[in-house]
């Protein structure tokens, strides 16, 4: 019988009386190794004629991590103001491991075929505290001042407006420690504007324009 034996790039033609493909394929000088295996079956009877592709096989395992999106929980406070929101824990993405078995057949990578999939770490949510708790309309004493001019004095009338520094913040330029006296929450500069114009007019009633020594004057405007 001929059989033609096709491995590693090339072709080899043998004339054998084997009983098995695969002791053709050992007489044409072609050895099988690990998971290498042959188009027709290796233990089939060969025939006259037929052609037999050794198939080189490789193995190997991949470890793949993936996030895991975390949750967001908003939960409703009743000591902050409407409009004022509070991180109270940021939220930490989880992780997945899958591993995953990859096979190449004669150079070519075959699909990867997924063995296990285990969650190393758990998301940690992200609560968020919202405030519900209504606002006052204004503090008296201070109202009729112009809060507006003294912000685009203070901050160019931005809320979130940071200085060069980082130690002041929001529309009047807060510190965290004078904002923390006055009640607030958080850092100035995440508060809504009008949650600022109110801590502002109590700093006023307590300080007076002088809280504001380059910019003060502009309330009398």
């Amino acid at each position: 019988r001929v059989v033609t034996v096709m491995a590693d790039g090339q072709t080899r033609t043998v004339r054998s009386n084997a009983a098995t493909v695969r002791e053709v394929v050992e007489e044409a000088g072609v050895t099988l190794r690990g998971e290498d295996t042959t188009s027709v079956p290796a233990t089939a009877f060969p025939r006259d004629g037929q052609t037999v592709t050794v198939l080189r096989i490789t193995g190997s395992r991949e470890v793949r991590e993936d996030p895991i999106p975390f949750a967001e929980r908003r939960d409703e406070d009743a000591t902050l103001y409407r409009g004022t929101e509070v991180v109270q824990q940021a939220g930490r993405p989880g992780l997945r491991r899958t591993t995953y078995a990859l096979r190449t057949v004669n150079g070519v990578r075959q699909k990867p075929r997924r063995l296990r999939t285990e969650v190393v770490r758990e998301p940690t949510p992200r609560i968020v505290r919202v405030g519900t708790r209504p606002r006052p309309a204004s503090v008296h004493g201070a109202d009729s001042l112009n809060w507006q001019a003294l912000a685009a004095c203070e901050s160019g009338g931005r809320p979130d407006a940071v200085d060069p520094s980082g130690t002041y913040g929001g529309l009047y330029q807060f510190d965290t420690g004078t904002w923390h006296d006055l009640g607030g929450e958080g850092r100035p500069q995440d508060a809504s504007a009008a949650e600022q114009t109110y801590r502002a007019q109590k700093l006023y009633v307590r300080s007076g324009a002088a809280a504001w020594p380059h910019c003060g004057a502009r309330l009398r405007e």
